[in-house]
């Protein structure tokens, strides 16, 4: 198993190196190499077993950074990040040729975000790269939350394991893209959209399924446990499902079954978010067939939950 530490000069020595290192961020965990490093992004899609088709998102610790990587910033991808960033904010841009075509999927924009974690903006600032960093897990299994997640799934691959504790937002970023200059949402996250539009104005979204995508979580089927997961009303579902044996996620209602997870006992959206991904891991290890789920209010970072369990079930 890898080894789980705080030490970020042991964590910036081993991406030096060329190898990988899981990076705490205010979203999900993140399975980090050097982005500009052809060795250590092909380890990345490697120990992830991700297709090189589904782009990458690099990481940097500021606005500055990402000039180096990015021209032609939009004004108002520029406003958002000014607002926005530290924070689960991903803005897709017109790449300078530095990135590598791997990184892209040989697209010509690349996601770049500047995570709002502590330990992983002290340990950017200490490198003369950016960071590639999916979520460090097999690739469409649920995302990790914390340092504990990573080490039963990618434990055997990799090193060392910065530990930052729990995520506080625990869904993915959101990604916006600027396509003849029309901000455009690419994946729900952890970013709300009224936050995007209090601050640009009307936003697009553009979140369907692709086999082609523009950017990371578009894919149909995606953060998804190995149990089958089927979404819509509880009390229904529960009648379907009679002679199965079922577990339920539900947003804050408590059904007293035998096997069940309940986002946030408070109806908190926030909450719900924070614990999503756990929920889904800690219900996939229970001795049942099926988790049957019920979509979250469409409030807030709602949409985003609601997305994650469209592609957790593969619906759409």
């Amino acid at each position: 198993m890898a080894e789980i530490g705080k030490d970020i000069e042991k964590a910036k020595w081993i991406l030096e190196q060329g190898d990988l290192v899981a990076i705490p961020t205010e979203t999900v965990y993140g399975l980090a190499g050097n982005a500009l490093n052809l060795s250590s992004v092909t380890k990345i899609f490697d120990v992830k077993n991700r297709p090189h088709f589904d782009p990458l998102i690099i990481h940097v610790p500021d606005i500055d950074g990402a000039e180096v990587y990015a021209e032609g910033v939009p004004t108002s991808a520029r406003k958002l990040m000014n607002q926005f960033w530290p924070g689960p904010l991903t803005v897709l841009l017109k790449r300078k040729s530095i990135i590598p075509d791997l990184v892209t999927s040989g697209l010509d924009t690349v996601g770049i975000r500047c995570p709002k974690h502590d330990l992983t903006q002290q340990l950017l600032k200490k490198l003369p790269f950016p960071l590639a960093a999916p979520s460090a897990n097999p690739f469409g299994y649920v995302s990790p939350t914390k340092p504990e997640h990573v080490n039963d799934q990618l434990g055997d691959k990799i090193k060392y394991i910065l530990d930052g504790g729990d995520c506080t937002i625990g869904i993915e970023s959101t990604i916006v893209g600027f396509e003849s200059d029309l901000p455009t949402i690419y994946r729900m996250g952890g970013l709300s959209v009224e936050s995007l539009e209090q601050a640009i104005g009307k936003v697009y979204i553009q979140t369907h399924s692709s086999s082609n995508p523009k950017a990371p979580g578009q894919l149909k089927s995606h953060y998804a446990p190995l149990k089958k997961v089927i979404v819509g009303n509880i009390e229904e579902l529960l009648q379907q499902h009679s002679t199965s044996r079922t577990a339920l996620l539900t947003f804050s209602k408590d059904f007293r079954h035998s096997y069940q997870f309940i986002l946030s006992p408070s109806a908190s959206m926030n909450e719900a978010a924070q614990n999503l991904f756990t929920a889904l891991r800690e219900l996939d290890k229970m001795p049942i067939d099926v988790i049957l789920a019920e979509f979250v209010p469409e409030l807030g970072l709602g949409k985003a939950i609601n997305d994650r369990l469209i592609r957790a079930a593969a619906l759409g």
